[in-house]
């Protein structure tokens, strides 16, 4: 997507707004109502921002929720789009990319995976370690946009290692029982078949879901610190004998609801604390 439309949405938003938002924040299926732990809002629907695109999927409101955590100011995207909806890849990271140009220098994203670990139960919480794309895209594809980042980005450590510690410590210590492990990505919209969830688990993946990595990867691109919590709505296909449904996957997400908001809240807190940012 050329810079001039990247732009274009950025200076809308600025219009809107005098928050300079340090943090972006992406919630995924179920972990929308996140947004009730920001302080004095303001509120963008997705579709009043040129370029942005209206989210379809349960779950996911498309709003772009701007405010405070800590006193620290944040920019939330309540909510995303996927590529198993049919959208280019220049459209699915374009949000993250006009966070960047509002300011944003460290992002948290979130989504609800499926267990493939077979230590992972509905409900639990993962910080996201590193990931495998097995989805057969990139957000990169194409011509390269030099103002962003460089052609071959460095993925060595796509997840922040001191994002990841303060966030498990932050777990810790408020007695959030959080694990750590490998998302891997997959295009949808299916859900994967008991020997794909095989295939997963012997490649070292941890959880499966099918979104996330596009935006780290444009992430990694423009050199924002990136931090990722899974939420585990389902085990994979296989584990058990049951059917697997999105409704299922969202009211997982909203019951874990406290654990992550606790976790996401108190660590831009612990950031701050530490003048990281």
């Amino acid at each position: 997507m050329p810079m001039n439309k990247i732009l274009e949405a950025a200076n809308y938003i600025r219009s809107k707004t005098n928050i300079k938002p340090k943090i972006g924040i992406v919630l995924g299926s179920g972990l929308g109502i996140y947004v009730d732990q920001i302080q004095n809002k303001q509120i963008i629907p997705y579709q009043d921002i040129p370029h942005f695109k209206r989210t379809s999927v349960e779950g996911h409101e498309g709003r772009l929720i701007l405010g405070e955590v800590h006193g620290v100011q944040v920019a939330a995207l309540q909510g995303r789009i996927h590529s198993y909806e049919g959208h280019p890849m220049e459209e699915i990271v374009l949000p993250v990319r006009v966070l960047a140009a509002l300011g944003i220098e460290m992002l948290f994203l979130s989504n609800a995976s499926g267990g493939v670990n077979l230590d992972y139960h509905p409900g639990d919480l993962v910080a996201i370690t590193d990931h495998i794309n097995l989805s057969g895209r990139n957000a990169l594809l194409g011509p390269n946009l030099a103002e962003l980042g460089p052609r071959f980005p460095d993925m060595s450590q796509a997840y922040n290692r001191e994002m990841n510690s303060v966030m498990i410590e932050v777990a810790r210590r408020h007695k959030v029982n959080m694990k750590a492990g490998v998302y891997c990505s997959v295009l949808g919209p299916t859900y994967e078949t008991p020997a794909e969830i095989r295939m997963i688990r012997i490649l070292g993946g941890d959880m499966v879901g099918m979104s996330t990595v596009p935006e780290v990867i444009a992430a990694n691109h423009m050199g924002l610190k990136v931090a990722g919590v899974a939420c585990i709505t389902n085990y994979a296909a296989g584990i058990k004998e049951e059917k697997l449904s999105h409704a299922d996957v969202k009211d997982v997400a909203e019951k874990a609801m406290v654990g992550f908001a606790t976790i996401l809240t108190e660590t831009i807190g612990e950031l701050k604390k530490l003048g990281k940012v």
